[in-house]
């Protein structure tokens, strides 16, 4: 088949998936869940393959860790999975109820938002993830990973597609992409295609940006601050700084910089700490004149704090005040996750009410930024634009509403005339996940 005739047998799929019950739903991740389990082998020989080629073509560090689908990576998203499993339906919610007159009741309701397409990079953990969310969504997939994942991502989505069709879910629930150019022709079927969800690169990310006529739900990069305030416990500055940047450098939410208020007393120990993880320091200037000499770092002489290392590399940087560390994250950073750490609740509070991220914390790591931590079961990606979803993105960023109205043949003309007003009152939520 080709692209256009592939789209639209997957278009059809997500058409079928509306009336697709949870009972359905539930048991297709149950039978997926199982099929990977009995798949292990199968599995590990493809990323092997996968691996032992990106080793012999020089992947960088960070793609390569990232390929990475080991039984770690197997058991977390089969974690994932039975969390899903655990939640209830999130289709045919009922999130507004209004009576507009006697007999003429409006309803918004949660449902699906139809085919979604996922290109990632080195990720093949993602495939599990997204294909998972869009069983329990409702959502028809159509998924891209990188050449680099080949084996992997061919492995993976085979076991799943067939695991799905077997619990009842429709033939092309889910399609699997596996060339480059296949990527252009995709983002031209914006009349099959309703979501674009890319993962990887700051590049890729914005290359898809900046080609798609599809809306694209994602972010460009992942430049994360930790801010340590005056009044600040030391040892919690080092800890949170120390995880935010070491725990997983690769991840898009750990942190590429840290800011210090001039007042800090710290600041040696800090960076000494910083540097005994293995951390290199990339400190600006003020920085350099305030530490001891036996920390080693680099003088930072640009201006350039938009950085995403990904690596064990943090810039440093000093701030004057609470309004400087805030004004550079809203200017410098990329609307992902930023954190402070301090004693002060006034100072907390006006942190996370100016920062401008998907994510703002207090006096905790800049690593809770994920799906799975915030307990949404799993998650697509990350998001750091201000429409539909914002940071993590888990099911409910899957789905969107349409408003139901039910009447008794009530007509427009009446109202138009002042026969009848409306009335506009609000109605107690249906919880009801068959509400459609």
């Amino acid at each position: 088949m080709n692209m256009q005739e592939r789209l639209e047998y997957a278009s059809r799929a997500a058409a079928q998936l509306l009336s697709v019950g949870i009972e359905v739903k539930n048991a297709a991740l149950m039978r997926i869940a199982q099929k990977l389990e009995e798949s292990r082998e199968e599995i590990a020989g493809a990323n092997q393959r996968d691996l032992a080629q990106a080793q012999a073509s020089g992947l960088p560090a960070p793609l390569l860790k990232r390929l990475v689908f080991d039984d770690k990576k197997l058991a977390d998203v089969l974690a994932g999975i039975r969390d899903l499993l655990a939640m209830p339906d999130p289709v045919g919610r009922v999130l507004e109820a209004r009576l507009l007159d006697d007999g003429l009741v409006l309803r918004r309701v949660s449902c699906p938002i139809g085919l979604i397409a996922m290109i990632f990079e080195s990720r093949p953990d993602a495939l599990v993830q997204m294909a998972s969310l869009a069983v329990k969504s409702g959502n028809a997939i159509v998924l891209k990973g990188g050449s680099e994942a080949r084996e992997s991502n061919f492995a993976l989505a085979s076991i799943i597609a067939r695991a799905g069709e077997e619990a009842g879910l429709p033939q092309y629930w889910l399609t699997l992409l596996e060339s480059r150019e296949e990527i252009g022709e995709l983002l031209m079927y914006d009349q099959y295609v309703d979501l674009v969800v890319p993962r990887g690169s700051k590049e890729f990310v914005a290359r898809i940006k900046a080609t798609s006529r599809i809306p694209v739900l994602g972010h460009a990069d992942g430049v994360c601050h930790v801010y340590v305030h005056e009044d600040a416990d030391p040892a919690m500055a080092a800890a949170i700084a120390i995880d935010s940047k070491t725990q997983y450098p690769a991840s898009c939410n750990a942190a590429e910089v840290l800011l210090v208020n001039f007042k800090f007393g710290g600041l040696t120990p800090l960076l000494k700490f910083l540097a005994q993880a293995g951390v290199v320091l990339d400190v600006c200037p003020k920085t350099a004149r305030m530490i001891s000499p036996d920390i080693p770092f680099n003088l930072k002489s640009d201006d350039d704090w938009s950085v995403e290392y990904l690596d064990l590399r943090m810039a440093v940087k000093i701030v004057d005040s609470l309004d400087e560390a805030i004004a550079h994250i809203n200017r410098y950073g990329s609307g992902h996750t930023d954190t402070i750490v301090c004693a002060s609740p006034l100072a907390a509070r006006t942190f996370m009410q100016g920062v401008d991220s998907a994510s703002v914390y207090h006096n905790a790591s800049t690593r809770f930024a994920d799906g799975y931590r915030y307990g949404l079961g799993a998650e697509v990606g990350i998001a750091t634009g201000k429409l539909h979803a914002r940071g993590p993105v888990g099911l409910q960023g899957l789905l969107t509403y349409k408003w139901l109205l039910e009447g008794q043949g009530h007509i427009v003309a009446d109202y138009a005339s002042g026969a009848k007003r409306f009335l506009h009152k609000d109605l107690p939520l249906d919880e009801s996940p068959h509400a459609q």
